[in-house]
């Protein structure tokens, strides 16, 4: 698929099909996809868990009070370990784990888009009760939880803001990317 295309097409899925089921082969391909995102000082932070246990998916929805998570057949859960980070880069360490976290996560995103698949990036749970439910250590950071399937129907996407409203130029709230020019005889 066409990275532009590809870009577009992403978008976050609630309604899921019960009865098509991703491969396993898919869910794999889409965690080793995450394997390609940069990594600060090369120190990898992040695992991952598949979920593929629909009573724990069911509690995981629970703990995320999202009920559309219990449709579907598989949820990757990504964690980050940020010792190595913080022992290399001390208080930024955490910035960079959870930066590397993000990064893992929209490939993930592009990869399940790529295969046919949707999903939903689900960042609101209880940690908790998430740790909980799949025996987590204390010290790992649990970043975020995608339940994977295939789309019911079509999901309208919401607009994006314009360019012109987000993008400036050499500082903050500079629209002009070149300086204006200054007739001679002018003062600014």
């Amino acid at each position: 698929m066409d990275f532009d295309k590809l870009l577009k097409e992403r978008h976050s899925v609630r309604k899921f099909k019960t009865i098509k089921k991703p491969n396993y082969r898919e869910i794999i391909n889409i965690v080793n996809s995450a394997q390609t995102t940069p990594l600060a000082g090369n120190i990898h932070s992040l695992h991952y868990i598949i979920v593929q246990n629909k009573d724990k998916i069911k509690q995981l929805a629970t703990a995320a009070q999202q009920e559309f998570i219990s449709e579907v057949e598989y949820v990757i859960v990504v964690c980050s370990d940020k010792k190595g980070l913080e022992a290399n880069y001390y208080e930024r360490g955490e910035i960079y784990s959870r930066q590397q976290a993000g990064a893992a996560i929209q490939t993930m995103l592009l990869k399940i888009t790529e295969l046919g698949l949707a999903s939903c990036w689900v960042g609101a749970f209880s940690d908790d009760t998430v740790r909980r439910i799949l025996k987590i250590p204390e010290n790992i950071d649990i970043e975020a939880m995608l339940p994977i399937g295939y789309e019911l129907g079509k999901t309208k996407q919401p607009m994006k803001p314009g360019l012109d409203d987000i993008m400036f130029f050499d500082e903050w709230k500079n629209k002009l990317m070149k300086p204006r020019r200054v007739s001679e005889g002018f003062q600014t």
